[in-house]
């Protein structure tokens, strides 16, 4: 048996449960014990019936003396049994477990684990943990601290337990720290590490071997990202920019608005990079509306200064047009020519600079002369995608924006092949938007306030969660279906437009234009109007099922309104009522920050949340935490010395094999 065997070739694995595995992203032994707990059941307290008390979680050893199903009226099955340690009793009881009055028929010894609980004026565990009793052989399920592991449906946390126990002894000889003994220190070796996350012996060693693991994900990310920055800045680019500051600030002043300081600063540090020796790889990370695309068409026009062709690449059709008429009405005055590049439409001409969307990712596309890459919303693309750009324009300057709020733990992590500007200022004339978390009682009242706005003159966004409705988000509402209620009973009089992202580019250009020529009062819609909608008379963001939403994309999403002069408002609410969760919304009321409320997403709701589950896709972090500077800290300076005196690993074949196989796993594409 090797680390790299399938667990669908393991005796007592079937389809099914391989298919189910599968989920949970476990192929082979490997996954399987790289696949972490999220957390632990302390079931330590190993106590005798007349010790426990009321309230707490223990464990009993003891006999079952009685057991029995029970059938309700509505043909669910209650299991209840009486356990006897000898010191006294206590009452079992389980729901919808039928097959337990045979599995532990009377006379069984067995351990049960659970809260003690008086009921009928007894002793009582209701759901108790359970395992036999079986002479010599530690308990796993009960009586320790006991791992629970991510789960999927058919497949619980006690068959996983079990399992990676069978398992984890046969494989462990095979297990091969990659760790040079300089960068391990006074670790846990890995094997050991490994041991103590599934099976822990004590509270003290299974922080340690979080520690290990947790240093192990990180420690191989810096590594992915510096071996990266390395070798882009050992490329040699096709040509470097000779800038004429006369000429640039003339084109500076052509601009409608003035820029600001902070626009100013981010366009210095970009043309620091234009005249270096070594191809430019800077992202600009801005908040909404803080004039991203116009730094974008400074560089675009300093490239055509260059005799050099830009691109740039959108994640959606809709921004890509955004961006088009952007470019349009700032660079077409000048003399330069701007093509198309999408899906539905391509117009490319003898263009200067070309827009588009994934569509300029084709083979069949040559795209010669051309000295700087623009990608907006970098996150949204994956690694593959952004070097085959690169690969197709010869090497490039690359430089690429977001408008998604990154934590500084993140940028330090994720990002650090990157060089990063900070867009912190907001032009003039930019106002503050007015957040509220609306409880149910206090819809109709809302309705009431978008009647009066719309009679004004105003538009509304009311943005849904999901395109269909879902039997597992039932109070989620669900974009088709609440397009259809507010048409139909709530705003009948008022003309209501659907976009979503199943829609054809032609039906989602014409609903656009239709309000952004306000034939349309009221756009309902998914996130896709997340970025690229500029829409100056929209004045009410209205988002249901806010609660579904990280606090990084619901104040993008509010930056799609008060981008006029009038006061604009965003208006939030929740299907779930926990005051939590509550809470973490209200946050949008005083919060106007984007990169304050990313911080606090991520310590609140984990990395795994940060960017929502469409955003969240660039990693896939099993244990370590985002929130832990220090460590991040740690592993960087660690990767950093590696690769000082190894900068291709070519002295430790086994951490970069083992490194490999990390950024396909990490960073999926």
């Amino acid at each position: 048996m090797e680390l790299q065997t399938k667990l669908s070739h393991i005796i007592g694995i079937g389809p099914a449960l391989a298919s189910r595995l599968e989920k949970l992203g476990l192929i082979n032994i490997v996954d399987l014990v790289h696949h972490y707990p999220f957390r632990y059941e302390d079931f330590s307290n190993i106590a005798s019936v007349t010790e426990v008390k009321v309230g707490e979680v223990v464990t009993i050893k003891g006999q079952i003396w009685s057991i029995s199903n029970i059938y309700t009226r509505n043909r669910k099955v209650i299991t209840r049994a009486i356990l006897n340690d000898g010191s006294g009793s206590v009452d079992l009881t389980w729901f919808n477990q039928s097959y337990l009055s045979k599995s532990i028929p009377t006379g069984s010894w067995i351990q049960v684990s659970g809260k003690i609980s008086r009921y009928k004026n007894k002793l009582s565990i209701i759901a108790p943990q359970w395992e036999r009793v079986v002479p010599a052989q530690n308990s796993l399920h009960t009586g320790r601290l006991v791992p629970v592991y991510p789960e999927t449906f058919g497949l619980t946390s006690k068959w996983l337990r079990t399992k990676i126990t069978q398992l984890l002894p046969k494989i462990k000889s095979q297990i091969v720290d990659p760790l040079p003994a300089q960068t391990k220190g006074d670790m846990l070796d890995l094997s050991i590490a490994l041991s103590e996350i599934h099976l822990p012996t004590d509270i003290k060693l299974l922080d340690k071997a979080r520690h290990r693991l947790a240093f192990d994900e990180l420690f191989f990310i810096q590594l992915n990202t510096q071996i990266k920055r390395n070798s882009w800045k050992q490329k040699n680019k096709t040509s470097s920019f000779k800038i004429d500051i006369e000429l640039l600030q003339a084109f500076i002043h052509t601009l409608p608005f003035e820029l600001t300081s902070a626009q100013q600063k981010v366009v210095g540090e970009i043309i620091t990079d234009l005249q270096k020796s070594t191809p430019m790889n800077r992202l600009v990370q801005g908040d909404v509306g803080s004039g991203k695309t116009v730094v974008a068409v400074i560089v675009a026009h300093l490239a055509h200064q260059n005799s050099l062709k830009t691109i740039l690449m959108a994640p959606t059709e809709i921004l890509a047009f955004q961006h088009f008429e952007t470019f349009k009405r700032l660079l077409e005055p000048l003399g330069l020519s701007i093509g198309i590049y999408t899906g539905s439409k391509k117009d490319l001409g003898a263009s200067d600079i070309i827009i588009g969307t994934h569509a300029l990712l084709s083979d069949k596309l040559e795209l010669p002369g051309v000295g700087l890459v623009i990608i907006d919303e970098q996150q949204r693309f994956g690694v593959e995608q952004r070097s085959h750009l690169r690969v197709k324009s010869n090497i490039p300057h690359f430089l690429t924006m977001t408008a998604t709020p990154i934590p500084r733990t993140v940028a330090l992590t994720l990002y650090s092949d990157l060089d990063l500007s900070i867009i912190n200022e907001l032009p003039k004339g930019r106002q503050v938007i007015q957040t509220n978390f609306v409880p149910e009682k206090k819809r109709l009242d809302c309705y009431n306030f978008i009647q009066k706005q719309v009679q004004d003159g105003r538009q509304i966004y009311i943005i849904t969660p999901l395109i269909e409705q879902s039997e597992t988000l039932v109070s989620v509402k669900a974009v088709k279906a609440e397009f259809k209620r507010l048409q139909d009973s709530v705003f009948p009089k008022l003309k209501l437009g659907l976009l979503h992202g199943r829609l054809s580019s032609k039906n989602k250009e014409v609903v656009l234009n239709d309000f952004k020529a306000q034939k349309l009062n009221i756009l309902v819609s998914t996130s896709v109007v997340e970025v690229g909608v500029d829409i100056p008379n929209a004045t009410i963001m209205l988002i249901e099922g806010a609660e579904r939403f990280g606090l990084a994309q619901l104040h993008q999403l509010r930056g799609r309104v008060g981008r006029g002069e009038i006061k604009s408002y965003c208006f939030l609410f929740s299907s779930n009522n926990n005051p939590l969760a509550i809470q973490r919304l209200k946050n949008m009321e005083s919060i106007h920050d984007g990169l304050k409320l990313a911080e606090l997403d991520l310590k609140i709701r984990g990395s795994g949340e940060l960017f929502s589950t469409r955003q969240s896709g660039d990693w896939h972090l099993k244990i370590a935490d985002l929130t832990d500077l220090e460590l991040i800290e740690k592993t960087r300076q660690a990767a950093d010395k590696l690769l000082q005196t190894d900068p291709n690993l070519d002295k430790h074949p086994a951490l970069r094999a083992q490194l490999t196989a990390f950024d396909q796993a990490i960073f999926p594409d």
